[in-house]
């Protein structure tokens, strides 16, 4: 039975809905922000398929997986996630805006099973009051909505059940699938994860107690207004070993604006190679 056989096999009766491809040495895990599935990365990976294995999640609670009525806290987005990668190691994880909090959540929880970690778009905040100073700054359209718990649940019930199928004509900044599947989760896992997740999560205290080995790079646009990048700027002067790539002129999402350089730079970082030029940095690797 080959290994793939085996890992399908170990992992059928996995919560969370997960999709692998390609048969190489190394492993990427790539794990979409809030409102995120599986297809926000899947029609762009073809240029590394036939190099690496790659794995694809839906975190709890969004996409095709399970939407248990629950605290989504990190600690429970990490377990659901460790009992589908348990098995699967070193591995490279690839996270945006939630994905990249619970990335590195993931790395300091189980980092012997962890080489690299590649955020993206990584929010930065440390704690719900200065996530609710920044977000009522005016800096973000509707930004008090995102800061109270009833209007969040309320509006995430409107575009879900009311205006759902309408999304796809209304939002034209991401790809048509992007913005299908901003509906294929419940208000309870959204408001929740981003309350317990990009809220009130220390994500800088967990990249410190990483292990120096483990590589660290950060992918930010210069745009990011969902999660500023001075705040990234800030947390990468702590150490010498994460690295910033900063994108000129792109906003919260690197990945769809500029995906084959994404993917250059991914790989680069796994083959500890020089990055690729086309992915401009703003500020000076670390």
């Amino acid at each position: 039975m080959s290994w793939l056989d085996q890992w399908r096999r170990s992992t059928r009766r996995a919560s969370l809905y997960t999709e692998i491809r390609g048969d190489g040495d190394e492993t990427l895990v790539f794990i979409a922000g809030l409102g995120g599935t599986t297809r926000y990365w899947a029609s762009r990976l073809s240029p590394i398929e036939d190099r690496y294995r790659v794995v694809l999640i839906d975190l709890l609670g969004f996409g095709q997986s399970p939407k248990p009525w629950a605290q989504y806290s990190v600690e429970r987005h990490v377990d659901a996630l460790h009992k589908v990668l348990k098995d699967l190691g070193p591995i490279t994880l690839v996270g945006h805006s939630l994905g990249a909090l619970v990335t590195v959540a993931y790395a300091a929880r189980f980092p012997e099973q962890v080489h690299n970690i590649i955020v993206m778009g990584m929010p930065n905040f440390g704690s719900q009051s200065r996530a609710y100073r920044y977000f009522r700054s005016g800096r973000v359209k509707y930004g008090y909505v995102y800061t109270n718990v009833f209007l969040t649940m309320v509006a995430c019930i409107v575009s879900r059940r009311v205006v759902g199928w309408l999304l796809p004509y209304l939002i034209k900044s991401v790809p048509r699938e992007v913005a299908e599947d901003l509906v294929k989760h419940t208000w309870r896992s959204s408001t929740s994860s981003l309350w317990e997740v990009v809220y009130r999560y220390d994500v800088a205290q967990d990249l410190r107690n990483l292990p120096t080995r483990i590589g660290v790079l950060f992918i930010h646009g210069e745009l990011d207004v969902m999660a500023p990048l001075p705040h990234i700027e800030e947390l990468t002067a702590e150490g010498s070993r994460w690295r910033l790539r900063v994108l000129r002129g792109v906003d919260h999402h690197p990945f769809l604006r500029d995906p084959d350089g994404c993917l250059a730079t991914i790989d680069a970082t796994v083959r500890n190679a020089e990055y690729p030029p086309r992915l401009v940095a703003v500020s000076s690797d670390k």
